[in-house]
């Protein structure tokens, strides 16, 4: 069982920063790859970006890309998405994500959410 938690959300304005953070209950982040996913009101959830577990090579989605940062710390079981530039379609709940497999299944974990709000 691994529990994830959010932290970070906020209001800002176009053009502003936040960086979400999360936290794993357990050491995973060197065992599985680990990555932000959000929604937007009325729509389906976005992958945003992973970072892998082996190499730490990272993806993000083509919206994010030059603007969104991922990053993670090992010893503390933490990620982080720095988000700069921030514009009004990135409004949604962002969440964080980890899928354990196992030799009979794989489990999907999701954080909270952390509501993120861009608007003057």
């Amino acid at each position: 069982q691994v529990q994830l938690v959010e932290s970070g959300g906020g209001l800002v304005q176009p053009g502003g920063s936040l960086r979400l953070s999360c936290e794993a209950s357990i050491s995973t982040l060197d065992y599985y790859a680990i990555g932000w996913v959000r929604q937007a009101p009325g729509k389906e959830r976005e992958g945003v970006s992973c970072i892998s577990a082996a190499t730490g090579s990272t993806n993000y989605a083509d919206s994010v890309k030059g603007r969104f940062t991922i990053s993670r710390d090992i010893a503390h079981n933490k990620v982080y998405l720095q988000m700069n530039n921030l514009k009004p379609e990135d409004t949604g709940t962002y969440y964080c994500h980890t899928r354990v497999i196992t030799v009979v299944a794989s489990y999907d974990y999701w954080g909270q959410g952390a509501q993120v709000t861009v608007s003057s």
